[in-house]
């Protein structure tokens, strides 16, 4: 069985995301998405809603595994047996932080990295980003899944 993992902090998750996950479901027999615990930083989703968000905007893929993880990436990949990364590139300066990660993770444990160009609508979009325009009262509707703006919209709506 063919396995990956495309991993993040997914606080949203958002289209440029999906369409990494979407491509490595056709890829893979099974793509695990693997959300990133992060203890000094605090995100506007919670992991758990965040692994909700992502299982209902990815549940027609049939394929993808969702779960979240803390420590090194090579961790959670050898408990799994899973022998690839997945990640999704916009721009040139991503490559040089990335191969250095993908260099590393190889060597740490022989866990192969493979990098997906961004679809080009995407090319430009973050995580950080959509929430600062949306915090603003910018329209962010087109760069997310409907149910994750409209969990977005009801969050910044609470603050």
């Amino acid at each position: 069985m063919r396995r990956a993992v495309c991993p993040g902090s997914f606080d949203p998750i958002t289209n440029g995301h999906l369409d990494i996950i979407a491509r490595a479901s056709k890829l893979y027999d099974v793509v695990h998405v693997a959300v990133m615990i992060n203890q000094s930083k605090q995100g506007l989703f919670t992991v758990e809603e965040r692994i909700e968000l992502i299982r209902q905007v990815t549940a027609d893929f049939g394929n993808v595994e969702v779960e979240s993880f803390h420590g090194l990436l090579v961790d959670f990949c050898k408990q799994r047996d899973i022998p690839a990364i997945v990640k999704g590139l916009r721009a040139v300066s991503d490559f040089d932080y990335e191969l250095q990660m993908a260099q590393m993770n190889n060597g740490l444990s022989g866990v192969e990295t493979l990098f997906v160009p961004t679809n080009p609508t995407y090319s430009f979009l973050s995580s950080s980003l959509v929430k600062e325009v949306a915090t603003w009262g910018g329209d962010v509707s087109h760069l997310l899944p409907p149910l994750v703006h409209e969990a977005l919209t009801q969050r910044l709506g609470e603050k």
